[in-house]
């Protein structure tokens, strides 16, 4: 099965997207289209909502399902879309559940990763963006009330994004065995979660990669 056909377009469409991210505007614009706007990590959905705008025309969305887990876009193949923030000390990002993605590649030979690396810029001292972002959202969530009676301690907020490049990954059989597996312990009834698999950024020549020249 041909996939080339599937990284032209990715190339062609992605390097498109906008690279600089204000946290305010995005998120009012992911709210306008009721898009994961109450979520912390808006940037990534911000990512994913770019993403899908762009690629609509030449991808179908979602993609194949197998079992609870949906992969996000198919064309040849499935299609997962990740963003993470550049970290100097780490270089692991955490990909999909690992039986979906072995059953994807079990039944088109290759699975395919976007992933999107983005430099960030955090919440003030003072916690102004969350809290402009709480108020928004109409108050605090319940998992956000749950966590204050655990502790005192969140995380800060990113306030900018700039998307610096775009990987492409194409996973088949033989090099799944290049990515490391994440346990994630137990869910709150007590079943073990699923394992996930883990992609190390400096193992990246490992697998069949491909860089989007942003402009």
């Amino acid at each position: 099965m041909s996939i080339k056909k599937d990284i032209v377009k990715l190339n062609s469409s992605l390097i498109k997207l906008s690279k600089f991210w204000d946290a305010k505007a995005c998120i009012l614009e992911l709210k306008e289209v009721n898009y994961n706007w109450r979520q912390m990590e808006w940037w990534a959905f911000y990512f994913e909502y770019q993403a899908k705008k762009i690629l609509k025309d030449n991808f179908s969305f979602p993609g194949d399902k197998f079992g609870n887990v949906i992969f996000d876009l198919k064309s040849k193949i499935n299609w997962d879309l990740k963003a993470s923030a550049i970290k100097t000390n780490k270089h692991t990002i955490i990909l999909n559940d690992k039986n979906a993605m072995d059953e994807s590649i079990k039944k088109y030979k290759y699975h395919g990763e976007i992933i999107a690396l983005c430099d960030v810029e955090y919440n003030d001292e003072n916690r102004t963006f969350q809290k402009w972002h709480t108020k928004l959202k109409g108050g605090k969530s319940k998992y956000e009330k749950k966590r204050e009676k655990r502790t005192s301690i969140s995380r800060y907020r990113k306030t900018k994004a700039e998307l610096v490049e775009i990987i492409i990954i194409i996973l088949n059989k033989k090099n799944l065995e290049d990515l490391a597996i994440m346990k994630q312990g137990r869910n709150s009834n007590g079943k073990p979660r699923k394992l996930k698999y883990l992609l190390d950024l400096e193992n990246i020549d490992n697998f069949e990669n491909y860089l989007i020249k942003l402009n």
